[in-house]
């Protein structure tokens, strides 16, 4: 599903990675911890290849960070959701129309971003709030549509950095039994985050970037 073979990574000649290797199952929920500025974010740009790697590989399903062209990677973006800590919301569109959106710009037609958007707005509780601007979603309901924006494209895989970082502690808990109950229905999540109290909640596979490498940690330790 995802395999990250000897990855490095160095920006400006500051190294961020060091011969990573990490492998993550198709179904699999794994978080992603580490200090800040260890490189968090920069993995995950690397997976969802906006970022190509100084050395090493990345292999995303049948697309490999050595191969692929800049011109085919929308449909390998058509494949993953992507969620942001600060959500990445279309200010001037409504809330159906921000997944419409972002359908439209991977190539769905309009019978089918329609489909989509309802189902993904409906499966994250957001039905009632198809026609709302965005000013007026609470920080939660931000980040609900950003899930619905991120499984509207029936993703293979969830990417999420710091999808917690901006919410309170009751609105965190929601969201990770959100996507929890997502990746139970088979899809693979990818979670960076820096709290370990939810970790502690929603126990699941968790790597640490220290020292430029990946490492396994037991969950129940932390």
């Amino acid at each position: 599903m995802i395999k990250c073979t000897n990855l490095a990574f160095a920006f400006d000649d500051h190294l961020i990675f060091s011969e990573v290797n990490l492998t993550i199952q198709k179904g699999e929920f794994v978080y992603i911890v580490g200090e800040t500025g260890c490189g968090k974010t920069t993995l995950m740009r690397l997976i969802y290849m906006d970022l190509a790697p100084t050395s090493g590989v990345v292999k995303i399903d049948a697309f490999s960070s050595i191969s692929v062209k800049r011109r085919s990677l929308y449909q390998l973006r058509r494949k993953l959701g992507i969620i942001f800590q600060d959500y990445k919301l279309l200010d001037d569109r409504s809330v159906f129309d921000n997944i419409t959106f972002a359908l439209q710009a991977v190539g769905y037609s309009s019978r089918d971003m329609k489909m989509q958007a309802t189902q993904a707005l409906t499966q994250v509780g957001l039905i009632h709030r198809k026609n709302s601007p965005i000013s007026e979603l609470s920080g939660g309901e931000q980040q609900r549509l950003s899930i619905a924006r991120a499984i509207a494209k029936d993703p293979i895989a969830i990417l999420a950095d710091e999808p917690t970082g901006n919410l309170d502690p009751a609105t965190s808990a929601d969201i990770l039994t959100l996507l929890k109950k997502i990746n139970l229905g088979g899809t693979t999540v990818l979670l960076a985050t820096h709290n370990y109290e939810l970790i502690r909640k929603f126990p699941a596979r968790t790597i640490m970037i220290k020292n430029y490498k990946c490492e396994e940690l037991d969950p129940f330790t932390l």
